[in-house]
């Protein structure tokens, strides 16, 4: 049985209704009573500790994993993953990012902005045309892994799933490209997973995952007004910040507000 249908409710990008997973018949559940609805055109974020169960449901929604009951519908099925590990091929830059899509220039370069390898390209000996070695040797963590995300942005498709993507970059940068891909074009839903919670504070939805299930979802404001989970790993974090900063929670940081 597909695990995954493409009738969603209007509006809807992304559902999942009574959800049990495990990752193979004979294995334990990994994820338990998953009830979620992501709209189109929304920025979801989620963050929970290593072990929660974050990667499992990106792989529920991808239909990787086995269904033990519930129903997950992806509009179209017209989704972009993009891993925390990058998948980069031995030929020069450019070529990684278009691979076998067809792009003008003009929407290249964007996408390159939207991505924040702008910078990156000018240092480069060569520019977008500097030959990559073996799995991205010549390329540090964080190139690597928004040139993976360049080459989904670049797919088009309405929906993209990032499980830790932009964990080798800094909060701001991930905090800034990730609000981009919703702003920069209207319907594109995003889900992403992510273990700083100083780049959630603008999304549309925070989905809090403990033990494979969502103990807590809702906008910044309400999770920490709610004075639960979340509350308590925002404020852990904003202290390690300040100790970092010397006091100062803003530097290089999402706005909370």
């Amino acid at each position: 049985e597909d695990a995954v249908e493409d009738k969603t409710e209007e509006g809807e990008a992304i559902s999942v209704t009574g959800g049990h997973f495990k990752w193979g018949p004979k294995d334990p559940t990994v994820l338990k009573d998953i009830n979620l609805n992501v709209k189109e055109g929304s920025l979801t974020a989620v963050v929970g500790s290593v072990g929660s169960g974050k990667s499992s449901l990106i792989s529920a929604m991808l239909g990787e994993l086995h269904k033990e009951s519930g129903r997950v519908a992806v509009n179209g099925k017209k989704i972009a993953y993009v891993p925390q590990q990058a998948w980069i091929q031995n030929s020069p830059l450019k070529e990684n990012i278009i691979f076998n899509l067809e792009a003008d220039e003009e929407k290249y370069k964007g996408v390159v902005e939207s991505c924040a390898l702008t910078t990156d390209l000018a240092i480069l000996p060569a520019g977008d045309q500097t030959e990559i070695g073996e799995k991205g040797i010549n390329l540090s963590g964080g190139q690597k892994q928004r040139v993976s995300l360049a080459r989904a942005v670049l797919s088009n498709r309405l929906g993209m799933l990032l499980d830790d993507t932009l964990s080798a970059v800094d909060p701001s940068t991930e905090h800034r490209i990730l609000n981009g891909l919703v702003e920069s074009r209207r319907g594109r839903t995003v889900i992403a997973t992510t273990h700083r919670l100083s780049v959630t504070s603008d999304a549309d939805l925070i989905l809090v995952l403990d033990q494979g299930q969502v103990r807590e979802r809702g906008t910044h404001e309400q999770l920490v007004q709610a004075n639960g989970l979340y509350a308590n790993a925002w404020r852990l974090q904003t202290e390690e910040r300040a100790l970092k900063t010397g006091g100062d929670t803003t530097q290089g940081e999402a706005r909370s507000q």
